[in-house]
């Protein structure tokens, strides 16, 4: 069965496909870096909330950032929501976004079968 977490646009949030939760964008509000991927974090944990999935189920990330001076405050962050040896492989690059505020976006995969 697949299932849709629908947007206003023209993406999902989430895709549900079995044992597979597949992520669209989670991108961050608020005034800076820190703020934004916190609200990303909580956003994505919303989403995968709504497949019946927790944030520990997540196996696969990417994450664009709009500047690379970001990646050490990117690291920190990352492990204040999994343990040192229970971080989602992740891929990191910078790029340049439509919306002018923004500096993150994830997407990615989480596995909700039997561990």
């Amino acid at each position: 069965m697949i299932t849709r977490v629908p947007t206003p646009f023209s993406y999902s949030s989430a895709v549900s496909a079995g044992d597979y939760v597949f992520l669209g964008l989670h991108r961050g509000f608020g005034d800076g870096f820190t703020a934004q991927i916190h609200d990303a974090f909580s956003q994505l944990k919303t989403t995968l909330s709504t497949c019946g999935c927790p944030l520990e189920r997540l196996v696969k990330v990417n994450v664009y950032l709009k500047h690379i001076q970001d990646l050490p405050e990117m690291e920190k962050v990352f492990f204040e929501y999994f343990e040192q040896n229970q971080c989602p492989a992740r891929m990191t690059s910078t790029t340049e976004f439509f919306d002018g505020d923004c500096l993150l976006m994830i997407d990615g995969i989480a596995y909700r079968g039997a561990e």
